[in-house]
């Protein structure tokens, strides 16, 4: 007989309401001040199981799945002034005064936002390869030549096997162990009946959620926080796969992705008043995997205050 699956990460998972719609967390305990963990767009809290359990020796680590993803309502609209109050009813709603807070990819919407317009709120915020203006014109042209396509084609849904084969090819190619993000491809599916499966996600709200991730601006300028920027090596997979494939990738991240990040990081720096910037090896999806260590020991450095090591 087939043995069931179970999540083995040590989190809790509950329910808030929070600005009107109904948002999924989890919470993996740990005292001290909170730690809140962002994900980026299409994505869901698990993908922080490998992650959070790194810092529950001194901080409460929760994660939420955003507006739109997971477990959450989805409820137009998906701009930054929402999310926003979406992250904010969050924290009433678990009594958390304070909270330190890491934004993956587009969720440094919430931690741009939150700490401009709510700054005693915020203590130290860190972008997860995030601290990128997603509606640069720049980048919006990029997206048009982007080389990858990433709508899962039929026959990565004729089963959940084939939809973690699916996700790893495309989203974790460097990472060898896919346990460490099981729980995460399960969240992003609806198992059917007869064993095939469906996004939980419908394709109406990626494309509004595609739509503010191109046109609502984000402030830094209003930021007082002080912030850790970690910026992976690439945007795409250069290393794995089909040799044309990574070509065409390779191609595209020296015609685009190398000066937007450029651009990025020099406009972090000018806007930011007090910001630290780290580069660690890795994809934009999968960094937080392979370079684990180095994540972790730089946002542990930062979030106790330290100083960084020269």
């Amino acid at each position: 007989m087939k043995k069931t699956w179970s999540d083995a990460a040590p989190h809790k998972s509950g329910f808030v309401t929070a600005n009107g719609i109904r948002l999924h967390y989890l919470d993996w305990g740990g005292s001290g001040a909170a730690l809140i963990l962002i994900h980026g767009s299409g994505d869901n809290p698990h993908v922080f199981d490998d992650l959070a359990s790194a810092f529950t020796d001194h901080l409460r680590v929760i994660a939420y799945a955003r507006r739109g993803h997971g477990q959450s309502d989805a409820k137009e609209p998906y701009d930054a002034a929402t999310v926003r109050e979406d992250l904010r009813g969050l924290m009433d709603g678990l009594g958390i005064a304070k909270a330190h807070l890491a934004g993956w990819s587009m969720g440094g919407y919430e931690i741009t936002a939150m700490a401009g317009t709510h700054p005693k709120r915020v203590d130290r915020i860190v972008y997860l390869d995030a601290a990128y203006y997603f509606a640069d014109p720049a980048f919006v042209a990029a997206l048009k030549s982007y080389p990858i396509d990433m709508t899962p084609p039929a026959s990565a849904m004729t089963s959940l096997d084939a939809y973690r084969a699916y996700i790893r090819t495309v989203l974790f190619p460097g990472v060898s162990d896919a346990s460490r993000f099981e729980a995460y491809i399960r969240d992003l599916v609806v198992i059917q009946p007869d064993g095939t499966v469906r996004q939980r996600m419908s394709d109406s709200v990626a494309q509004a959620l595609f739509t503010a991730l191109v046109t609502d601006p984000w402030d830094y300028t209003k930021v007082r926080s002080p912030a850790l920027a970690i910026y992976a090596e690439t945007m795409l997979d250069t290393r794995h796969g089909d040799p044309a494939q990574r070509a065409k990738s390779l191609a595209w991240e020296h015609s685009h992705m190398v000066p937007f990040r450029a651009a990025s990081i020099e406009r972090v720096r000018r806007e930011l008043p007090d910001v630290e910037i780290v580069n660690v090896p890795g994809t934009h999806n999968d960094f937080v995997f392979t370079s684990r260590e180095q994540v972790v020991g730089a946002m542990r450095r930062f979030l106790s205050g330290s100083a960084p090591q020269r």
